[in-house]
């Protein structure tokens, strides 16, 4: 798809220097080249030369007008997702990379076309109907050249519901159809844990928490106001690095000002975080945000000893108290790298169950939905292994020692900042009482315990006065 104002934007930032893109036969042409998906025999210095090794899916396209840059592309289960960002400023020099928005925006887009299409590409039928639908999903998506919505699986491909001219002069265009029935708001706030435990005096431990607060809101109208407000617990750190989205109508300046990349101090904003906004018609991220919090939601230690032809590993948990103690699912995954099958295997676990793999590779602790009345549990073992295969894994990492427990769990109804939304403070301004529904949870995410007993691939040593 083509935007000619998107066209025109650039070649009044670039003037004389401004290079045209190309037919639609001859830019495909030339980015299989540069892609090396035809012609990949022959060496072509322009192409293949060592001073253009690309660290990124930004490249730089040889047309007969001249280098075309940038061009975004990605090679993905046989497709090519492709898209040409605008860069709002000159390219000579060129700017970072980290500084063209264009960039983000046609990322966010194709993984959006990605999504929507790749559950179907086995099933080729089904396939060419969804790309056949995709001119019209992107009018509603990025309808004059600049992503509005780019979750195109949420969009309906059928005109029946799009008005082409707004009844309201009101109504603002991310509200691509309007909704007959009982006012509804879907709330669901959502935390990711990353962590990662070394259990070295010299090593530090890291943990990160990223929300995302989304919503779904089923209210008649062209353009009716919604004011949701998240809260916390007196004692709880605040929210920081906090991003809104572009239906939010206005917030306070304090709110985004918190960053994770300064030190907390006492005047930093702590809510409670309004966020006034004409909901879209479909569901939505609000805002996204991160938060500093004093303790991960589990401890643990692991450590891998080689003893001859031999390993023992031990590995030990603790839920801490603040924690509630209430798992949809708890996991903890033990892999072997760079070895054969599990030949013999002795254990004795404090709690829960351990399964072995299919692929005789893979140790499952199977926690389940409830730490003891101790939080603490623990597994101890004996592992031995047959002639490695191919089908094996290997890592390049994770070599002799180094190794790891990766953790995966789920506490509903649970924030680890303690972050919610209080059902009463949300504000509809339509008639009739609308239905609120607010929902919460914690999902581990990366969570990794190093053996203690080898060096850690990445580690953060403390800062030295």
């Amino acid at each position: 798809r083509r935007y000619p104002t998107v066209e025109l934007r650039a070649e009044t930032f670039n003037g004389s220097t401004h290079v045209p893109v190309p037919s639609d036969s001859a830019f495909l042409k030339a980015l299989l080249f540069e892609l090396r998906l035809v012609d990949d025999h022959v060496f072509v210095e322009q192409r293949d030369t060592c001073t253009r090794i690309n660290h990124s899916s930004v490249y730089s396209v040889s047309t007969a007008a001249g280098e075309l840059w940038p061009v975004l592309a990605f090679h993905k289960s046989g497709l090519i997702y492709a898209c040409v960002p605008l860069v709002e400023g000159t390219l000579e020099p060129r700017p970072p990379l980290l500084t063209v928005s264009g960039l983000s925006q046609g990322l966010a887009l194709l993984l959006g076309i990605m999504d929507y299409i790749s559950p179907s590409r086995k099933n080729e039928a089904e396939m060419n109907t969804k790309i056949g639908k995709l001119r019209n999903l992107l009018i509603q998506a990025c309808p004059l050249g600049t992503p509005l919505n780019t979750n195109i699986r949420s969009l309906n491909s059928s005109f029946e519901d799009i008005q082409e001219m707004p009844a309201d002069k009101d109504q603002p265009a991310w509200r691509s159809s309007t909704y007959k029935g009982k006012p509804q708001v879907n709330v669901c706030i959502t935390e990711k844990v990353k962590c990662m435990q070394y259990d070295q005096r010299d090593v530090v431990d890291t943990w990160q928490v990223y929300g995302a607060v989304n919503c779904k809101c089923d209210i008649e109208g062209s353009a009716p106001n919604v004011t949701l407000s998240l809260n916390l617990p007196s004692n709880a750190p605040p929210l920081q690095d906090i991003v809104v989205h572009h239906c939010v109508t206005s917030v306070d300046p304090a709110m985004l000002m918190s960053t994770s990349a300064e030190p907390l101090h006492d005047s930093v904003y702590n809510g409670p975080y309004k966020f006034p906004f004409i909901p879209p018609s479909d569901s939505f991220n609000l805002c996204y945000y991160t938060s500093q919090v004093p303790v991960p939601p589990i401890l643990g230690c692991y450590q891998l000893v080689e003893e001859g032809s031999q390993i023992k590993i031990t590995v030990n948990l603790k839920l801490h108290e603040s924690i509630k103690n209430s798992f949809e699912y708890c996991e903890a995954r033990i892999p072997f790298f760079n070895r054969g099958p599990i030949a013999q295997l002795e254990y004795k676990v404090s709690y829960g169950q351990l399964d072995l793999s299919r692929e005789k590779s893979l140790l499952v602790w199977v926690i389940g939905q409830k730490f003891p009345k101790s939080l603490e549990v623990s597994l101890t073992g004996t592992v031995s292994f047959g002639t490695a295969g191919k089908e094996h894994p290997t890592d390049y990492v994770c070599t002799g020692n180094t190794a790891y427990v990766k953790l995966y769990f789920r506490i509903p109804d649970f924030t680890l900042t303690g972050c919610y939304v209080d059902q009463h403070s949300v504000q509809i301004f339509v008639p009739g009482k609308p239905k609120i529904t607010a929902s919460r949870e914690l999902i581990s995410s990366d969570y990794y315990l190093w053996n203690s007993k080898a060096p850690a691939p990445m580690v953060y040593k403390p800062l030295l006065d």
